[in-house]
């Protein structure tokens, strides 16, 4: 049998779905770190990004900090991790790991979006005597969330693929269907995997997709 007919009755075998090791469960343990760690890096990123991007000051620099820890591998990072304290602790290595690597994509845009709101608008709403905070929540961020929109899509994608790693610390996931299948030498097993982490990327692509076209017509677009 080829691989990929090897492949397609691993993946219509119907046992490989169901269970604790089965493709469902793995993937809702996939998903839930997924969101969990979008969630955290957003609440880290967003409100550094926005507030920068709002004073105009200090702004490049974070963002370059931020790109630099792009340049390091998520998998080091995690095993860096794992060797102190808080690798006694089976998922917070992971959750560590994947937050820096998902916090440069939203701090990136968020700022950059902040920075590119018209400058006219944002002075014509300070004529009108709105506060700081109000410009940021009413004229600024609405402005900006295209950008803001396009890092969180940007991370959720890398966050689904970086997230297979929390199979080689323990973790759940569909990773482990793949490490499984490198433990049992099963070539189909292990693309069977692939595939389906490929596939939950390019679902997360398009729900984030369908977020930015549902969005009110001023987060579609810049200003006319």
């Amino acid at each position: 049998m080829s691989t990929p007919a090897a492949v397609w009755a691993w993946l219509t075998t119907a046992a490989n779905w169901s269970g604790e090791n089965g493709v469902w469960h793995r993937l809702a343990q996939h998903a839930a770190l997924t969101f969990a760690c979008l969630v955290l890096s957003a609440l880290i990123a967003l409100p550094i990004a926005l507030t920068l991007g709002h004073l105009g000051r200090g702004g490049a620099l974070a963002v370059n900090l931020a790109n630099v820890g792009r340049a390091v591998p998520t998998f080091a990072v995690l095993v860096l991790l794992l060797l102190t304290p808080i690798g006694r602790h089976e998922e917070w290595p992971t959750i560590i790991a994947l937050v820096l690597f998902a916090v440069p994509p939203l701090l990136t845009n968020a700022y950059v979006g902040m920075r590119e709101v018209d400058q006219d608008v944002v002075r014509a709403a300070r004529g009108m005597g709105m506060t700081g905070v109000q410009l940021v929540w009413r004229v600024e961020a609405p402005l900006a969330l295209p950008l803001v929109l396009t890092g969180v899509r940007i991370a959720a994608v890398q966050l689904v693929a970086t997230a297979t790693l929390a199979a080689l610390v323990g973790g759940g996931g569909l990773g482990r269907i793949i490490t499984a299948g490198f433990n049992l030498a099963s070539t189909p097993q292990v693309v069977a995997g692939a595939v389906v982490v490929a596939v939950f990327a390019l679902l997360m692509e398009a729900l984030f997709e369908l977020v930015q076209r549902l969005a009110p017509a001023r987060a579609r677009g810049r200003q006319r």
